[in-house]
């Protein structure tokens, strides 16, 4: 398990190791060789953590980036409105010329 994995951000990564350490519990990351009961494993998983933070940062930076962009040239976002104009009023007419068809 990847320590990007282990929580949604970094500040929760170092919650879950210090709860872990709280507890006289080590983390050892088999695939990355990570032991942060050592010196070094503490330093690289914190190291990882927050380059799976700025990962992440960055993803979220380029999507609304793109989103203004997008709105700039005059796309809007959501899908398609299935519900005209016309028919949203005949739906309101329809419901005000029988009111009882709501309670029934």
């Amino acid at each position: 398990m990847r320590p990007a994995r282990l929580g949604r951000s970094l500040k929760e990564l170092i919650k879950v190791i210090d709860f872990l350490e709280e507890n006289a519990i080590g983390f050892q990351s088999l695939t990355e060789n990570i032991d942060t009961t050592t010196s070094y494993g503490k330093l690289f998983f914190h190291i990882f953590g927050a380059f799976a933070q700025f990962e992440r940062d960055l993803i979220s930076e380029r999507t609304k980036a793109g989103l203004a962009a997008a709105r700039l040239r005059g796309h809007r976002g959501g899908r398609k409105r299935k519900l005209t104009d016309d028919k949203a009023k005949e739906a309101k007419q329809f419901l005000t010329d029988n009111p009882t068809i709501l309670h029934e």
